[in-house]
């Protein structure tokens, strides 16, 4: 049972990160940049 949190946890960081990292777009010095088809600005 434990083994079974431990790969489902495992499993929910790697897809949060392929989550995060799945769109592309320069950013400034501050790691921020605007996107432009919501006119949404964050910061990684």
């Amino acid at each position: 049972m434990k083994s079974i949190l431990v790969m489902s946890v495992l499993v929910l960081l790697g897809l949060s990160t392929a989550i995060a990292a799945a769109h592309g777009g320069g950013t400034n010095k501050q790691g921020c940049h605007t996107n432009h088809k919501t006119g949404g600005y964050h910061c990684h």
